[in-house]
């Protein structure tokens, strides 16, 4: 079958698990325990991985120099076997303000469309959305916080208002940020 095959943060399987992809990055097929063949021939196989992200954001690195400094940390983590089988390594850019403030967007949207059901409107200043995307990133996890902070400033402070009547059916909620630039307000 055509398909694609999703491994994401390769660097953490175990190191059996690049003796079984090194058979299928070889022959296109995996054989199990059973004698069973997997054909793999009209596969895509996308590893991710997290190994030199750190040189990613250092500003002191020229974009080449950052290259070079994320591939020695990959192949000082693979075996050459492994890595001579692949296709391609691409190493992506750091998110930048502009990233940062899509996936605020994406998160956003997302929250609110949830809300439609109720018929509740949420509206997100600019400035809430800043707060989010500075306080949503983590440079070791990425954006991936931003989901839960996004949940826990607005999702919960917004069941919260719905549970106690605050909020209601229908109608609309502006999130915005207090004075001190600290918190977000919800009104």
């Amino acid at each position: 079958p055509y398909s694609v095959i999703l491994l994401d943060e390769v660097e953490k399987a175990h190191p059996e698990t690049f003796d079984i992809l090194l058979q299928v990055l070889d022959d296109g097929r995996l054989t199990d325990g059973q004698g069973r063949t997997v054909d793999f021939r009209n596969v895509i196989l996308v590893l991710t991985s997290n190994l030199g992200s750190q040189f990613l954001t250092d500003p002191l690195l020229s974009p080449e120099a950052r290259r070079e400094s994320v591939m020695g940390v990959v192949r000082s983590s693979f075996k050459p076997e492994f890595l001579n089988r692949l296709d391609e390594v691409v190493v992506f850019d750091a998110l930048s303000r502009d990233d940062l403030a899509h996936i605020v967007d994406l998160q956003v949207r997302a929250f609110a469309a949830r809300l439609s059901d109720r018929r509740i409107t949420l509206e997100v200043t600019d400035a809430a959305r800043q707060w989010l995307a500075e306080r949503g990133f983590d440079p070791a996890y990425g954006a991936r916080p931003l989901r839960r902070l996004v949940q826990r400033e607005i999702g919960d402070r917004l069941a919260r208002g719905l549970l106690s009547g605050d909020v209601r059916d229908g109608s609309t909620v502006t999130v915005g940020v207090d004075e001190a630039g600290q918190e977000l307000t919800l009104g």
